[in-house]
């Protein structure tokens, strides 16, 4: 299956066929999930309406999580069987997960202050997401060096382990930041009326991540014909 749509032309067939779908699932998702959420869905009887910043926070933090954990797969591919795509893949999700977990950080600064009286702590969980962000940033600065690839693809794979120590922060450290309330094998200890607008803010959010990997892939496999075509004129 990787072989075979390692093919460009293969690849942006599927991809031409899957975008609008991708785009109608982000706008319905993303909009149904905030006007029930920031409308209609109840505040929280500990948070307040603070409460509200999680239907963007979370699902930003899953998709920054989602993004590096492709990245490390698609530079690992790179590294293996050195697909070239794999590499434009590994490149796109870096531009798309460094802005998703910028978002993170920010919308989690914002819960932050009223929730813990500051913008910022250097609890477990912020920092290692930090991290993330600094990983992101590391990537895309070695591999616009004029790095063929190699040297930030060896980077993306490494950063991965970074990936557990996010997840598992809040058990293995006391953190100010909360515990897993969805993404557990038991049920999930958030009431449905906070559950189902996170949920589909979450996937509107996944969709619009997806769509917008899809196109900074094309993107710069556009640029790197292009470059070519100027290198052999």
């Amino acid at each position: 299956m990787i072989s075979f749509y390692a093919n460009p032309t293969r690849f942006f067939a599927l991809t031409k066929a899957v975008l609008p779908w991708l785009w109608g699932i982000a706008a319905i998702n993303i909009g149904v999930g905030a006007l029930w959420g920031l409308i209609f869905s109840p505040p929280d009887y500990q948070q307040g309406e603070t409460v509200r910043i999680m239907y963007l926070h979370v699902p930003l933090a899953w998709s920054a999580l989602f993004c590096y954990a492709a990245l490390a797969v698609s530079a690992a591919l790179y590294l293996i069987q050195g697909h070239r795509l794999a590499d434009l893949a590994a490149q796109a999700l870096a531009r798309v997960g460094i802005v998703m977990t910028a978002l993170c950080l920010v919308t989690g600064s914002v819960w932050g202050k009223p929730t813990w009286g500051t913008w910022w702590v250097w609890d477990a969980r912020l920092t290692s997401v930090l991290i993330l962000l600094l990983l992101y940033g590391a990537y895309l600065v070695v591999r616009g060096r004029g790095d063929v690839g190699r040297g930030a693809s060896v980077l993306g794979v490494i950063g991965a382990i970074n990936l557990p120590i996010i997840k598992y922060s809040v058990e293995w450290w006391n953190t100010l930041h909360q515990p897993a309330s969805v993404s557990r094998f038991a049920a999930p200890a958030v009431h449905e009326a906070f559950l189902w607008p996170l949920l589909l803010c979450a996937v509107g959010i996944t969709a619009l991540v997806s769509a917008l990997v899809f196109l900074w892939i094309e993107i710069l496999y556009r640029q790197r014909r292009l470059a070519r075509q100027r290198g052999m004129s």
